[in-house]
């Protein structure tokens, strides 16, 4: 089965399709702004990955979300309850991390299919 990367740098690609998988690497919004901001901007680019990738958030199977702090849960989930609507939504689990920064408040991780 043929792997392609797509967007690869010196340590990982932004997405990877083995097959029709998709698997996206954790994205983050910019740092400092607001977390409704950041899970605006990681949702964007995550919808813009997937489109590139032949996919769609109709087709996410899991999402994995890390919090720098728990206490903005509800206000992520907000955002993505918008960005899912109520349907199709994925397997979900969210979690309390240290990020890469103190400026990064929320990370994204995905897996879709693309058939």
């Amino acid at each position: 089965m043929t792997i392609t990367r797509l967007h690869s740098g010196p340590r990982m690609s932004q997405a990877v399709i083995h097959g029709d998988t998709v698997y996206l690497a954790g994205q983050v919004g910019a740092p400092g702004k607001s977390v409704t901001e950041q899970t605006q901007t990681i949702l964007g680019q995550i919808d813009a990955l997937l489109a590139e990738t032949g996919s769609a958030k109709s087709k996410v199977l899991s999402a994995t979300i890390w919090l720098a702090d728990m206490a903005d849960f509800g206000e992520m989930n907000a955002v993505w309850d918008a960005w899912i609507g109520g349907q199709d939504a994925p397997a979900r689990a969210t979690g309390e991390a240290k990020l890469a920064t103190p400026d990064y408040k929320v990370e994204i991780i995905i897996v879709a299919a693309r058939d």
